[in-house]
């Protein structure tokens, strides 16, 4: 009986550390950049069974809330971030958490910045993935990650009215580095 239990102990713990190592493969990560090109901060995102954990840790913004969307292109060119293109929505969805239609799977919760201009996000998305498939946010062009000028409104097509964009960092692999 003891020998049957052993076995299934490390059976047991061979799935666990399997099924960890698979998410732990999904990682990735940004360092974020502010239109003087200064970096300010960074965002990790992690895949587990329930979704996609960002974590955002900035400085040097305006107080307040700011919008914060995932956007199509891999590219953070200031000081405008235009290059970074409209947001990540590959399921064609109207814009806004709120949105009956919506949201993109690059729509957000905003990120309230603290007085001292800090502000630290942590959030779960269900609708991406850092894996394959159509909502991955590795596909051809890449992905990057945008702060606004202000909070979204969370119905408006195409960005929520949330202003200019204020800080962009390009999504890449955990481990990959940087071109």
């Amino acid at each position: 009986m003891s020998r049957k239990l052993d076995v299934m102990a490390l059976a047991g713990i061979f799935l666990l550390i399997h099924t960890a190592g698979a998410y732990a493969q999904n990682q990735a990560r940004a360092d974020i950049q502010n239109a003087e090109e200064k970096n300010i901060g960074s965002v990790s995102l992690r895949e587990t069974k329930d979704g996609v954990v960002i974590t955002v840790n900035v400085k040097g913004l305006p107080q307040g809330l700011h919008a914060v969307h995932f956007h199509s292109v891999g590219k953070c060119e200031g000081p405008a971030f235009t290059s970074a293109g409209p947001h990540f929505n590959p399921m064609n969805k109207k814009h806004g958490l709120k949105n009956p239609a919506g949201p993109h799977a690059g729509d957000l919760p905003d990120i309230y910045v603290e007085k001292n201009g800090v502000g630290r996000y942590e959030v779960l998305a269900d609708s991406i993935t850092l894996g394959s498939g159509e909502t991955s946010i590795f596909d051809a062009d890449g992905t990057t990650l945008i702060i606004h000028a202000t909070a979204d409104d969370n119905l408006s097509d195409p960005a929520g009215n949330s202003g200019d964009r204020i800080a962009c960092g390009v999504i890449t692999r955990a481990g990959a580095k940087k071109m």
